[in-house]
């Protein structure tokens, strides 16, 4: 005989169960959920990414005026926790209402591994590149004042053209620009590594499976891997996230012009995170990943969470099941028939959760 093994659906308590919101706030999430859903994704997108930058060029804004001025402020050091508490506010804060991706390769490996719509993925990639953009803006106007003089004091003393559009410049506060006398072969190799390192752990944290990274540990571990890539090979010349990179290309083009464009290592800087991502992951796919293994109990809590609200945000109440031994009805997250657990379970997968039924004998 053959038997099923299904995953167990426990009922859950929704916020508006116990702590029901103002009736504008209650109107507005109806309205979001039907109509203004894929906004709010994006502008999750969007802040996620400015997370991200605003706190990493704001370390690199102290760094390299420091260096410009001869003080001793922030060091690499800093610049690594700036991006690494800057990756992790941005996953606690707004993954929940996106998915979190923040970074244009992660949203198209989604799209090749998870089935992650097309359409929408364009949408985050634009809302991502548009984060960074306005961090990098923002941060801009902070320093104004201090970048202003400095950049006054370098076209004084003749080298600011030779300075400026460097890692160490005023301009290499914002975009990524290559090394002094960099081979752009070994940048992209540089490149590469850290960013298929950098997904091949992102692909690890997202895995069910995974008992040594349950859901509120990955935030972590993905920042603290952002940190020791920059840390050991930012002198090197790494970007790590499309988004992040041309994004502030925009900015510091808005604001100095064309000179600011980068060169040839601009392409490298945009670009390598892609296929490095995908191939990060097809090692996890090909080498490591394996659907013989038991879910976690953290896992399941999560996945039935994330599976309610979407039930929630549809119907906006829990489904009514029926008790054929009591003939008395009562709200629930899921039916407890079979049928309705595998079709939960066929919609998890479709959502990118890997969940699957698995036959036994």
């Amino acid at each position: 005989m053959s038997g099923m093994h299904q995953l167990p659906h426990a009922d859950v308590v929704h916020l508006a169960d116990i702590a029901p919101r103002r009736t504008i706030f209650t109107l507005w999430e109806r309205h979001r959920h039907r109509q203004a859903h894929w906004f709010i994704e994006c502008a999750a997108e969007t802040m996620g990414v400015f997370f991200y930058v605003y706190f990493g060029v704001g370390a690199i804004a102290g760094f390299n005026i420091g260096g410009l001025t001869g003080q001793a402020i922030n060091s690499l050091e800093t610049v690594g926790f700036g991006f690494a508490f800057g990756i992790m506010l941005a996953l606690v804060v707004c993954s929940a209402t996106s998915g979190g991706h923040f970074n244009p390769a992660m949203t198209i490996t989604m799209v090749i591994f998870k089935g992650f719509p097309p359409i929408k993925a364009a949408r985050y990639i634009v809302a991502q590149i548009l984060g960074a953009y306005l961090a990098a803006l923002l941060v801009y106007a902070q320093y104004h004042q201090t970048i202003h003089t400095l950049q006054a004091e370098l076209i004084a003393k003749g080298t600011f053209a030779a300075v400026n559009y460097t890692p160490q410049g005023l301009a290499g506060i914002f975009a990524c620009y290559a090394p002094a006398g960099a081979h752009l072969g070994l940048a992209f190799l540089n490149e590469f590594v850290c960013d298929f390192m950098i997904g091949l752990v992102i692909w690890a944290c997202i895995d069910p499976t995974n008992f040594l990274s349950p859901p509120a540990a990955a935030p972590w571990i993905i920042s603290l891997t952002y940190a020791v890539c920059v840390w050991g090979f930012a002198l090197n010349g790494i970007s790590t996230n499309a988004a992040r990179d041309l994004g502030t290309r925009f900015a510091v083009l808005t604001i100095w012009g064309s000179d600011a464009s980068g060169g040839a290592y601009a392409a490298i800087a945009a670009l390598t995170n892609i296929p490095a991502t995908i191939c990060g992951v097809l090692f996890y796919e090909f080498i490591l990943l394996d659907s013989s293994r038991v879910i976690t109990p953290i896992h399941v809590s999560h996945l039935n969470a994330h599976l309610s609200h979407q039930e929630h945000c549809q119907h906006g109440t829990k489904p009514v099941r029926h008790d054929e031994e009591t003939g008395k009805t009562h709200q629930s997250s899921y039916d407890d028939d079979s049928k309705a657990q595998i079709e939960t379970f066929e919609r998890t997968s479709k959502n990118g959760a890997q969940i699957q039924t698995i036959e036994r004998a």
